[in-house]
């Protein structure tokens, strides 16, 4: 299966599969669609309703990125559980974390 993540310039663009309503929050293993695309996995506590459980995966995935909230943005899926995210910080490292990440099942 291909890294749900890859390089964009000097960001990284990253494929989320998003189950908001979760007992935990939890960011970690990877998910493949019917088409055969790879998607990391991620899980929070807060609702779908007025991009709650947007900001809840933003603050989640910084916290595990360990880089500030205001390097990740939302490109695709605003009202969809998968999603894309464009991470704007050190592509090097966040791509060392994220396959720390995503290897964590």
């Amino acid at each position: 299966m291909a890294a749900p993540w890859r390089l964009d310039g000097s960001d990284v663009r990253l494929s989320v599969r998003l189950t908001p309503r979760s007992a935990k929050e939890a960011v970690g293993g990877m998910w493949q669609d019917p088409q055969g695309t790879a998607w990391l996995c991620a899980s929070v506590r807060a609702v779908p309703e007025k991009g709650r459980a947007n900001a809840a995966l933003i603050k989640l995935l910084a916290k595990a990125l360990e880089v500030p909230p205001s390097a990740i943005s939302l490109e695709a899926g605003d009202s969809s559980r998968l999603k894309r995210v464009r991470i704007s910080a050190n592509a090097a490292i966040v791509m060392q974390r994220l396959q720390i990440i995503a290897g964590d099942t």
